[in-house]
């Protein structure tokens, strides 16, 4: 994959060197804050990728990206709780879940076994199998 004609390690490197030469020239953002903003655009790389080769990462992809997220605001200053955080990610992942889930198929098709019933009196096996019901 490539964006604007350059692998994006390329790109990703030449924003951390820029990004270092800005604090180095008086840009007010800590070392924590730098490795925030370089996580979270490998996340944003990562996510375009997982879409683009369709691996079927996205959904993880999107997840780690929303954590990602949640690092570089409490890495500005956001305070929130650890529970709050959870509640966010499961917010999140319930979101990607109810997204995929009507996307995803079976992979393998239905086997005979799995339509048959021992209650309704159907063979499971070679001989059949009989199911007395009594009143107690």
């Amino acid at each position: 994959m490539r964006i604007f004609g350059r692998e994006p390690v390329y790109i990703l490197a030449f924003i951390a060197v820029g990004l270092k030469l800005s604090s180095a020239y008086g840009l007010d953002v800590s070392d924590a804050q730098q490795g925030a903003i370089m996580a979270v655009l490998s996340l944003i790389v990562a996510l375009a990728t997982a879409v683009v080769l369709r691996t079927g990462a996205a959904a993880a992809a999107v997840v780690n990206l929303a954590q990602g997220a949640l690092a570089l605001f409490m890495a500005f200053g956001l305070h929130m709780a650890a529970e709050q955080q959870a509640l966010w990610m499961a917010a999140v992942e319930g979101a990607v879940a109810l997204f995929l889930r009507r996307e995803v198929t079976a992979p393998v098709t239905a086997l005979a076994l799995e339509g048959k019933s021992v209650i309704r009196g159907e063979a499971l096996a070679s001989r059949p199998v009989v199911v007395e019901y009594r009143d107690a």
